[in-house]
């Protein structure tokens, strides 16, 4: 059974930063895509970053150029590093696998709430 436990969000400022970490009990996880998805009250799921094992990267439109997706192979763990936050990225942030269908259970993820 995998487990993802995210972490790290909180209550941010307008044009604030956070740092969002993803801890992944798996196997070789270095031979995985991996991405962040959020979700929005009232909104379906969405893919905001991946980065697949050779570290290519992509970004959704909404948040090109403000975030950036990293992973530490040696910690099992993938990152989300948000700046430049606004209150339209309110929302539960998960990880997960990346470019398939077969995910794994996701986790509890973690609110990220901005407002002044």
């Amino acid at each position: 059974q995998v487990q993802l436990v995210e972490s790290g969000g909180g209550l941010v400022q307008p044009g604030g930063s956070l740092r969002l970490s993803c801890a992944v009990s798996v196997r070789f996880f270095n031979a995985y895509a991996m991405g962040w998805y959020r979700q929005a009250p009232g909104k379906q799921r969405e893919l905001v970053a991946t980065i697949t094992p050779l570290r290519d990267i992509n970004y959704s439109d909404s948040v090109k150029g403000r975030f950036t997706i990293s992973r530490d192979n040696a910690k099992n763990t993938v990152y989300l590093q948000m700046n430049s936050l606004n209150p339209e990225d309110t929302a539960v942030y998960y990880c997960n696998r990346a470019l398939t269908n077969a995910k794994w259970d996701w986790g509890q993820g973690t609110q990220v709430t901005v407002s002044s």
